[in-house]
């Protein structure tokens, strides 16, 4: 038997409120789209796969998956509704198909088992849906007035996959492009003639819709959450200039380095880039590029967010400790906390930044050298 799969993956999740389309947004640490699509390339009985992607969309890179297994889906261009872009995916199925199904990529917790049951549901009765039983009483409400309590033994709640044999589906899809509207293919099947069957549905198999649902996934999956460190020491000699936090304090010493040697900024660039497991800052900007000699080391740091930020992650706060001996540092605090908290794109609030000396001991205490250590919590962005 020939199964083919369609995955609707083209809407853009407007309740979300996000930039991200929904179908893209992190899900411990995977695309959303990559869990529903990974369990379907490895089903045994699924033969091909079809995504229906925002129009110009091509096969994207997606964690966890075989680029090999990617190569081998096909892209549908997604229409004005989700009947539009289901349509045009039809259009690619195998003329060999003998079930169809449809699948939500804003289900990401699809079970194998739940395809299997649709499978065969489709195979024996010609049309199914996944739906799960009411368990509240339901009430029909008319301008909150109650005008009705309807049976819950007869309410079901609708998921998918939704699947078809072939010959259903194509009188289905015609329904849609006559101009009949409908929220999924079985409303469209129904209206063809066809009588709609249900299995049994899951009820981990939830649906992605609102900012709630998304945090309820990430939290089943895992923390929301990273913590990085970092730390950096410079000697100080003559003749260079002591920058700190991103300001230039009034000292006959500065930082011997590469790049300016900010070492404030250079352990919380460490401590965002380690957070995200990208490396440390010597992978990023050597010392032997000469692009960063003398750098602005608040660039360093803004490049770092912007690294994590590609990543799906965005800076919750940084913590930085800054230990010398000489001069204090306490009223060029708030400068510092304002320029490295523009380059994380955070509130100043979210930044601390504290002065500690080591009490007259080793090469800090002696004034010959500064160092810093920070803390950086990520979280993972809409």
């Amino acid at each position: 038997m020939f199964v083919s799969a369609i995955i609707a993956a083209a809407g853009s999740g407007t309740r979300l409120g996000t930039a991200t389309p929904k179908q893209m947004l992190d899900i411990g640490g995977r695309p959303m789209l990559a869990h529903s699509l990974s369990t379907f390339l490895r089903h045994a009985r699924i033969s091909e796969v079809i995504l229906a992607m925002p129009p110009g969309s091509t096969v994207p890179a997606l964690a966890g998956i075989d680029p090999g297994k990617l190569a081998a889906v096909a892209i549908a261009s997604g229409g004005a509704r989700r009947q539009d872009s289901v349509a045009n995916a039809f259009d690619l199925v195998h003329p060999s198909a003998d079930v169809v199904l449809i699948h939500d990529a804003a289900r990401p917790f699809v079970s194998a088992a739940l395809i299997d049951r649709t499978i065969d549901a489709a195979m024996t009765q010609g049309a199914a849906i996944a739906a799960l039983q009411s368990r509240d009483t339901v009430k029909l409400v008319a301008d909150g007035v109650i005008h009705e309590t309807i049976p819950r033994d007869s309410v079901y709640l609708a998921q998918t996959p939704q699947g078809f044999r072939r010959e259903v589906l194509a009188a289905a899809v015609a329904q849609g492009r006559n101009g009949i509207e409908a929220t999924d293919e079985a409303g469209l099947a129904e209206h063809a003639g066809y009588h709609v069957h249900v299995v049994e549905g899951d009820p981990a198999n939830v649906k992605i819709t609102t900012r709630d649902d998304l945090d309820a996934a990430r939290q089943r999956l895992g923390s929301t959450e990273r913590v990085g460190t970092g730390y950096d020491l410079h000697r100080l000699v003559e003749g260079r200039p002591l920058v700190l936090g991103g300001v230039t304090l009034a000292f006959d010493r500065g930082q011997l380095a590469h790049s300016d040697g900010d070492v404030a900024c250079h352990a919380a660039t460490d401590a965002i880039l380690g957070a995200a497991c990208l490396g440390d800052i010597g992978r990023h900007f050597p010392d032997t590029d000469a692009r960063w000699k003398d750098a602005d080391s608040v660039e360093l740091l803004r490049e770092a967010a912007r690294l994590v930020g590609e990543q799906g992650y965005e800076v919750g706060n940084l913590d930085i400790t800054v230990i010398l001996e000489r001069p204090k540092i306490k009223d060029a605090i708030d400068g510092m906390r304002a320029r490295l908290a523009g380059a994380a794109g955070v509130d100043i609030s979210r930044v601390s930044i504290k002065g500690k000396t080591n009490e007259g001991m080793d090469a800090i205490g002696r004034g010959e050298a500064i160092a810093a250590h920070a803390v950086a919590l990520l979280r993972r962005r809409a």
